[in-house]
């Protein structure tokens, strides 16, 4: 095994199973419902099915992002095994965790000057960001120095390709990333953004579809169209959720689309820190393919 610790935060809605089996430590998020305080640590203490339901009959969910007073703690215990550490952090595209496990990791290494903390920012979310770390997990399993593993995560993370869509705008509209107007009007003519990552690591509407079938099949013509090898795909495929219907029909469809997988597609929930922002009706597709361009 390894002599230093490959890290993440919960956001890479992955669970606490896979996580434990691959090696992977990870730090918890901040949720609030309605309020209340909870942890998003993938569903140990709050599951992300209950966060949707909650959401569904009203509720309001809030995020904050770790402090950089958290990241010394978390950090702190891993240099105090002298351990070094390669921490991935939430894209920046999306939330300025980033930032924090910076400031935490300068302050920790000064601390503890023979420890090198890597800070890497994923450009990746939800089971993308899973994916990467999946990967990484990979390397660092072959044979991999924290620095070389560092360099691996910065050449390779924009290969992890991310397709979202919703069948539900409310959230959407509520985030500020559809205006009210288009989003009535898209909720009116049964519209579905289709959504993907960008290669600053943002959530990026890329087309309108109209219909969950036609939304279905045009999230795997996508797939088809980037991963490598095209249809003759055999790397990994993450699918997280926040409707498992919706996440089964295209977990069928790439399994018809895609012989060479042999139905090897890992099924996640969307975690609370992103399901807070997507809501109900979400289906996110992640395999490894073309690098992100724009």
């Amino acid at each position: 095994m390894s002599d230093y610790v490959l890290s993440c935060c919960a956001a890479c809605d992955l669970s606490p199973d896979w996580v434990k089996r691959r090696g992977i430590e990870y730090i918890p998020f901040n949720l609030t419902l309605d309020g209340e305080a909870y942890y998003d640590d993938m569903g140990k203490t709050f599951s992300p099915r209950e966060l949707i339901k909650r959401m569904e009959e009203g509720a309001e969910a809030k995020t904050s992002q770790v402090s950089p007073g958290d990241y010394e703690d978390y950090f702190r215990k891993f240099a105090e095994q002298g351990k070094d550490i390669v921490h991935v952090s939430l894209s920046t595209g999306i939330s300025g965790t980033f930032q924090s496990a910076c400031l935490a990791a300068t302050n920790i290494m000064e601390e503890f000057p023979d420890r090198k903390i890597y800070t890497i920012d994923s450009m990746a979310a939800s089971s993308g960001y899973g994916l990467l770390m999946d990967y990484a997990a990979d390397m660092r399993d072959s044979g991999l120095s924290a620095k070389e593993l560092a360099d691996w995560i910065e050449e390779n993370k924009l290969n992890m390709v991310h397709w979202f869509f919703s069948t539900d705008l409310t959230y959407y509209i509520k985030g500020g990333r559809i205006s009210k107007t288009a989003g009535t009007i898209g909720q009116v003519l049964n519209i579905c953004p289709l959504l993907n990552v960008d290669k600053e690591g943002r959530l990026t509407p890329r087309e309108k579809i109209r219909t969950k079938k036609k939304v279905v099949k045009r999230i795997v013509e996508k797939m088809v169209e980037e991963a490598e090898g095209g249809i003759n795909y055999t790397g990994k495929v993450f699918l997280s959720d926040t409707d498992q219907d919706l996440g089964a029909q295209v977990e069928n469809l790439i399994a018809e689309t895609f012989p060479q997988l042999k139905g090897r597609i890992a099924r996640f929930d969307i975690g609370c820190t992103i399901g807070s922002h997507t809501g109900p009706g979400t289906v996110a597709l992640f395999f490894k393919g073309k690098k992100r361009e724009d």
